[in-house]
């Protein structure tokens, strides 16, 4: 690696650790940089999910008045995101993600697209608002699979999930899909790290980097008024979106 390498790297890994705890688009910053530093595709993005577990770290320490409450939550999807995401990393183990990299930005726009859909929680059942049903835990599952196998976005998905499924408010809503990621992502890493590419010459400072800006997403997405940052997110979901499409299709 070149000399300013590792800085270079810090600071992707600080913009992706606050863009991923606040947008869930850490990797929108942390992917290309590692590709820019010279690790080819699939160690770059085994690379990435492995550095993004401290991103995770930072912004569910950052999240922890968020999470009060949802302990019981927590208990039932952890393990839901546990399973996909192994599932997910044995896939990119043994399959090429070109093919599922058509059906990628469809996903993002729509989940992007879902996340400003105004809800109506009063026309719901209160179980449905507050303990997960089989439709939010297989949202989950499915969103942990797409992030152990590819990771773009999954972030983002997560949380139209979450927002659609429940009737949290953003903050929290954030606050879980952090922790959820995270545990996907670990769980992935895991197995990246025992039987995949990982250039931990590159990992080690992205991730330091990751650390520092995970934690400090959560304060942003507490003081900044909900509507104009869900409107964000789901514009920078919908840049993403047609960023990646482009290069799927092209």
């Amino acid at each position: 690696m070149k000399g300013l390498d590792p800085l270079w790297l810090v600071l992707a890994g600080f913009g992706a650790g606050l863009s991923g705890s606040v947008a869930g688009l850490a990797s929108l910053i942390s992917y290309p940089a590692l590709l820019a530093v010279g690790l080819p595709p699939v160690g770059a993005n085994m690379s990435n999910t492995v550095a993004l577990v401290f991103s995770s770290v930072g912004s569910v320490w950052g999240s922890r008045p968020e999470l009060i409450g949802q302990r019981a939550r927590a208990r039932r999807l952890g393990p839901i995101a546990v399973t996909g995401g192994l599932t997910g990393g044995l896939l990119l183990l043994e399959t090429p993600s070109s093919a599922f990299a058509l059906v990628v930005p469809w996903l993002i726009a729509l989940a992007s697209l879902t996340i400003v859909i105004p809800r109506n929680p009063a026309s719901r059942e209160p179980n449905e608002l507050y303990r997960p049903t089989w439709k939010l835990s297989a949202g989950v599952f499915l969103v942990a699979v797409y992030g152990g196998y590819f990771g773009a976005a999954a972030g983002v998905l997560l949380l139209a999930v979450l927002l659609f499924a429940t009737a949290e408010p953003l903050a929290r809503a954030n606050a879980t899909k952090n922790l959820l990621v995270g545990l996907a992502n670990a769980t992935a890493a895991v197995a990246f790290v025992v039987f995949g590419p990982v250039r931990w010459g590159a990992v080690i400072p992205l991730a330091a980097g990751c650390l520092v800006g995970g934690r400090f997403g959560p304060t942003i997405v507490r003081r900044v008024p909900a509507a104009p940052l869900r409107a964000l997110i789901a514009c920078a979901g919908l840049g993403l979106a047609v960023h990646l499409g482009l290069d799927a299709y092209r």
